[in-house]
């Protein structure tokens, strides 16, 4: 249970008139599961690296199997983690019959998913959705168990023209799958409402979603404990957890307490 926690009337109100629905995730999203942000997963033998310099073309093309297996731990660390009460509130009100919700995620692990949501966009790719670096068809792969950090793993091999197997995600300096970007903004634009959760708004163009919903007249909410660069643009700021608002807000939606 929470603490009954109380939503801000205006939140209340612009959920409960919104059919539409588009909410936007972050990393603070995963983070209430346990699973640390992408910046934060520096400890043993990875506290030396700057993920930023693991998660870039050239990394790979210099040393794949280095890259390989900073991947490889990360999907293990998603893999023991579980669907906070965030997760399962965006569910339920996903299959409420009266409302079209749709989910965007700036996250790469499948913690959404899992709870149960049916997938709008993954902005930034997704961890699990592994293809060739050569060919770049999707690959049938997975990544070996590594409960602690290494240094090196061999890639898998390509079904089809033997290239090296890399992580379905969006290195830095790539260009976004433009058919999620796309429609994720598109869901936003045309939404009655868009929650902007956990995400810190830094981030571009994933960032700027919010901004475009808003140019179109779209009422937006950010939930988030802190202030971020969304919260310029956000009609209501609700300072609190994704974990503990988001159950709040779904059980008076339901006309129930909190759970």
């Amino acid at each position: 249970m929470t603490d009954d926690l109380a939503v801000p009337p205006r939140v209340l109100d612009l959920a409960r008139d919104a059919r539409r629905v588009c909410v936007l995730t972050g990393a603070g999203m995963s983070a209430e599961s346990g699973l640390p942000t992408f910046r934060d997963v520096q400890v043993g033998l990875w506290e030396a690296h700057d993920p930023m310099e693991l998660a870039t073309a050239e990394a790979w093309a210099e040393d794949p199997g280095h890259v390989w297996a900073w991947y490889a731990w990360r999907a293990d660390l998603v893999r023991r983690s579980e669907p906070n009460a965030g997760h399962r509130a965006l569910t339920d009100w996903q299959q409420r019959p009266d409302v079209s919700l749709s989910v965007v995620t700036q996250n790469v692990d499948d913690l959404h998913e899992r709870a149960g949501s049916e997938m709008l966009a993954h902005v930034h790719g997704s961890l699990f959705a592994l293809r060739c670096s050569s060919c770049g068809r999707p690959s049938e792969a997975d990544y070996p168990s590594v409960p602690e950090p290494v240094g090196h793993l061999e890639p898998p091999v390509c079904e089809r023209c033997e290239g090296l197997v890399r992580p379905g995600v969006v290195w830095f300096g790539e260009a976004l799958p433009q058919e999620e970007f796309f429609a994720g903004v598109e869901a936003a634009q045309t939404a009655d409402l868009v929650l902007v959760v956990g995400t810190s708004g830094l981030v571009h163009p994933a960032a700027t979603i919010p901004h475009l919903a808003g140019a179109r007249g779209v009422p937006v909410v950010e939930i988030n404990p802190a202030e971020t660069e969304v919260s310029e643009a956000a009609d209501v700021t609700w300072r609190a957890t994704a974990a503990t608002a988001l159950p709040a807000l779904v059980a008076q939606l339901e006309g129930g307490a909190p759970v």
